[in-house]
């Protein structure tokens, strides 16, 4: 009995081991399949997420196949592409850029020096062509190209300034700068070399700094001294000439009224004569013997004055008048045949 019960128990105990082991098989073999479909998915995910390309705003993005650009992608967002090192994506910059040449030594038309500093504004056009071109140029390197740009932008200042004079971009007159015309012919011949060599565009081109070396300048301000030195005498000669027609105007109006007003003197005196004379006609018709001592008194206002002394007859005029009396008094008085001196002292 006791070795049937033995024989039992080692027989259920086995039974029980072997459904353990089988237990242990099945949930094994569910584990490996979520690892493996847990692996796929992961890798799925990673050549997902290494297909993307991410597009910013003010950026364009060169995808490149073995190295060789194949397609450009302008707007913002995302796109696709095959997982490197198949396919690649190259981020270019659609920003604006400022580049500056730093002084230059220029000649001007007229033979002198001058010291220019210009700067350029410029930027890879939204254009996929153009896009395309900048990466080829300049393997996409904004330094670069920059440096390129700064060399073109120092022989244009050199070639433009030579058709210029200094005059035209130096001085006090405002009327006669040119410095806009010098800018825009800078930029037109600037953009143009950028864009047939880089296949960018130059949207400013501008002068930061123009100054005169110390040659040019004593020249400078010789020429500005002339200048005005012609410009004061220009201005001196015409005030003059001025001057000299008010007074000629001046004179012959004071001519022309001193002749008019000796016409109308000579008028006006002769109208005195001439009504003087009617006056003394008058009356010398209504009273000859008065009209007679009338004027003979005036005779004698006019000859005798407060320094006067006078020795003469009392019978000769016109004293006879103050001795005698009008004529047509002889009946009244006796005239006096003796004859006497009158001594008279006012």
């Amino acid at each position: 009995m006791s070795g049937s019960h033995l024989h039992m128990h080692h027989g259920h105990a086995h039974h029980h081991h072997g459904d353990h082991d089988e237990s242990r098989a099945s949930g094994g073999g569910r584990g490996f399949g979520w690892r493996v479909a847990l692996a796929v998915l992961c890798v799925l995910v990673a050549v997902a997420i290494a297909s993307v390309v991410q597009v910013h705003e003010g950026e364009a993005a060169v995808v490149t196949r073995f190295g060789e650009p194949v397609r450009v992608v302008l707007d913002p967002g995302l796109a696709w592409r095959l997982p490197a090192p198949i396919e690649t994506a190259v981020p270019v910059d659609l920003r604006l850029h400022t580049t500056s040449s730093g002084l230059q030594d220029v000649g001007t038309r007229d033979g002198l020096r001058i010291l220019v500093q210009a700067y350029v504004a410029w930027r890879v056009p939204d254009n996929a062509a153009d896009v395309g071109h900048f990466v080829r140029a300049v393997r996409n390197e904004p330094d670069e190209a920059a440096r390129q740009i700064r060399s073109l932008l120092g022989s244009a200042l050199q070639t433009i300034t030579s058709g210029f004079d200094l005059s035209a971009l130096v001085n006090t007159d405002a009327n006669d700068v040119k410095l806009e015309a010098y800018e825009d012919e800078l930029r037109r011949q600037i953009d143009a070399q950028l864009y047939a060599t880089y296949g960018v565009h130059a949207v400013q081109v501008g002068l930061e700094r123009l100054t005169l070396p110390a040659a040019t300048l004593s020249a400078t301000v010789e020429r500005m001294r002339a200048e005005r030195e012609t410009v004061a005498a220009q201005r001196t000669a015409q005030g003059k000439l001025e001057a000299a027609q008010v007074r000629s105007d001046a004179d012959r109006d004071a001519r022309v009224a001193v002749a008019d007003a000796s016409a109308q003197a000579a008028g006006i005196e002769a109208q005195s004569r001439r009504d003087a004379a009617a006056i003394y006609g008058k009356s010398y018709a209504g009273n000859p013997q008065l009209y007679t001592m009338l004027r003979s008194l005036d005779t004698l206002s006019t000859v005798v004055n407060g320094n006067t002394n006078l020795i003469v007859r009392t019978d000769a005029a016109p004293f006879r008048v103050l001795v005698q009396g009008p004529a047509g008094l002889d009946a009244v008085t006796a005239p006096s045949t003796a004859p006497s001196t009158a001594r008279r002292r006012p």
